[in-house]
């Protein structure tokens, strides 16, 4: 018998098939599209915190009115699992079907979509599963960790009709919106520097001894976990606290720098910088790991064609003091822009007196206020306003097949820049994108890892 779904999908084709080619899009295209009764049905991928607190949250709040459910739950950790479908019971009532891999939840027949949250060095392999698959996904950030990742997430999703959100929530913030429509509307005037930060004193900060202390190998599957790094033996820290270690996180720019290095790219137009330098070390947490705890970078962003022209960014990030907690300022020469107190103000602008000496005008912009929404910096940077909207828009795209706030290629731009970040930090040398080799240069050197 021909389901509720199929018959849908079937009447729409039908009713639309003369004017598709007119509209600019394809019967693939239309085929995706949901009634207006037809329940979206999502798999979890990964049960992590960050899904548990802030994820999960935003989708309950929408779940009901958008007709959305979970029905399934992948992950490769037993205790995840038991605690994953008990959690989600509580908080949602529905009882999930439990899958010990991915490859076990894409075989079922009730997956339309899936929520990606697992480790950092694993979102790409899993967005491009999910692609292959033809299931939407909401993809955590970072995108990839390297650029062969990189391009194998951005081709299958390209070779796909899934619609995609990355975890890249600034985008759908009012304060940021407002921001953006500031800048391309030329009222601020050009770009000439950015300074960023995100510190906190934290020694516990992606630590997790009592589980780590607990969890033995037969609980998981190590070499599922491990994807296409190179082999190692089993070792229950880098399986918990993977943001300590390369290659399995690079720490600082892929779950920091990720977040704010997007909205450098959002403003500007620019896809990526035309050089990175980086210094920084593992200065005070010398517990082991590989990953800095106080790392500063410095971009070059601007026309590839017009070395003259362009603006710096300077980012840092330290765990050892909390001073400063998160900054976003975007100056021209008329002011800045501040994304802590979401205000445009004259700060720093050109004043009469030092333009009178060179023949020029004052330049100083007038004041103006954004919406008061803010990204929040604690340790999962979520529960907040700015993840919510990001999963509502999400799941509206998912049913109208429009483009959602942070689409693919907003992921393999952040991509680019956070991998050329950890290069120029890993190798010491200044670090380019080569856009033909779609790979990042340290040096004259391909890096990887």
């Amino acid at each position: 018998m021909e389901s509720r779904r199929d018959f849908i999908k079937k009447s729409t084709l039908s009713a639309i098939g003369l004017t598709i080619g007119g509209l600019g899009m394809s019967a693939k295209s239309y085929s995706k599209i949901l009634g207006a009764n037809d329940r979206v049905r999502v798999g979890i991928i990964g049960f992590s915190d960050r899904f548990k607190h802030s994820l999960l949250p935003a989708f309950n709040s929408h779940a009901k009115a958008l007709d959305f459910e979970f029905v399934a739950l992948s992950d490769i950790w037993d205790r995840r699992r038991k605690e994953g479908a008990a959690y989600i019971r509580e908080k949602t009532g529905a009882n999930v079907a439990l899958c010990r891999n991915n490859d076990e939840l894409y075989d079922r027949a009730d997956i339309d979509a899936v929520i990606i949250s697992t480790a950092d060095f694993q979102h790409a392999f899993h967005l491009a599963e999910a692609a292959k698959a033809g299931k939407d996904a909401y993809c955590e950030k970072p995108f990839a960790e390297t650029m062969d990742d990189a391009n194998m997430a951005l081709d299958a999703v390209k070779a796909s009709n899934i619609v995609v959100q990355i975890g890249s929530q600034r985008r759908s913030g009012g304060n940021y919106q407002a921001a953006n429509d500031y800048i391309r509307s030329g009222r601020f005037g050009d770009i000439v520097m950015v300074e960023m930060c995100w510190n906190v004193n934290q020694p516990g900060r992606w630590r997790l001894p009592a589980l780590t202390s607990s969890i033995r190998e037969s609980d998981t599957d190590w070499k599922r976990f491990l994807i296409n790094r190179p082999f190692e033996a089993w070792d229950p820290r880098k399986y918990l606290e993977y943001r300590l270690f390369w290659p399995y996180s690079s720490g600082i720019p892929g779950q920091w720098m990720s977040h704010q290095i997007d909205t450098v790219h959002w403003f500007s137009g620019l896809a990526y910088p035309r050089g990175v330098t980086a210094n920084g070390g593992i200065y005070l947490w010398k517990d082991g790991r590989t990953n800095a705890d106080t790392l500063t970078a410095v971009f070059d962003y601007g026309p590839l064609d017009r070395k003259e022209d362009g603006f710096q960014v300077v980012y840092s990030s330290r765990f050892s003091n909390s001073a400063g907690d998160t900054k976003e300022l975007y100056y021209s020469n008329g002011g800045m822009l501040d994304l802590d107190k979401n205000r445009v103000t004259p700060t720093g602008g050109l004043q009469n007196d030092a333009a009178k000496a060179m023949g020029l005008k004052a330049n100083l912009l007038e004041e103006y206020k954004l919406p008061d929404v803010q990204a929040a910096s604690g340790a999962n940077t979520g529960g907040d306003f700015l993840t919510d909207a990001h999963m509502r828009n999400w799941m509206d795209c998912v049913r109208s097949r429009q483009t959602p706030n942070a689409p693919v290629e907003a992921g393999y731009n952040h991509a680019v820049a956070c991998i050329m970040a950890n290069a120029a930090y890993r190798t010491g040398t200044r670090a380019t994108f080569d856009p033909k080799a779609r790979q990042v240069m340290a040096g004259q050197n391909v890096f990887k890892y």
